[in-house]
């Protein structure tokens, strides 16, 4: 059962990363005037389903914690980062969808969104280190 949480998260971050790839035509279009596919749906989807499965992981990771080890946020940085993410993914669902809800031109959300989107990536990433130090330390037992 443990080994769900950190299947899920990594899933979430490959699909991130197709995400980031995807938004960086859009960020070269806007920014670059370059001519570019931007294949808009399919980035709301995906970035939709990427942040809602990072977010469901956290919360599913929470309570894995809780149910084995009976503690919350004993993983030590693990968690912290987590529940730094949380705001950030939240912040990034409500503005993606608020942006493929009311298209029109814009600069600056999608800047914002961008960015802030870029940190839960970088973020992800650092939580692979963080969880396999928890996966070989509460897991594994050494």
């Amino acid at each position: 059962m443990l080994t769900i949480h950190p299947i899920i998260q990594s899933s979430a971050i490959l699909l991130a990363i197709y995400v980031l790839y995807l938004g960086i035509q859009r960020f070269r279009f806007l920014s670059f005037h370059q001519k570019v596919v931007f294949p808009w749906k399919r980035h709301a989807v995906l970035g939709l389903l990427s942040l809602g499965l990072l977010l469901g992981g956290i919360a599913g990771g929470m309570l894995l914690v809780y149910v084995y080890w009976h503690g919350i946020l004993i993983t030590g940085i693990h968690g912290t980062i987590g529940l730094v993410m949380v705001p950030l993914l939240i912040f990034g669902m409500v503005s993606g969808l608020y942006m493929n809800s009311r298209k029109k031109r814009r600069r600056l959300l999608p800047l914002i969104h961008g960015l802030n989107n870029v940190m839960i990536l970088a973020l992800a990433l650092a939580q692979i280190m963080t969880g396999s130090d928890v996966y070989r330390g509460f897991v594994l037992g050494g």
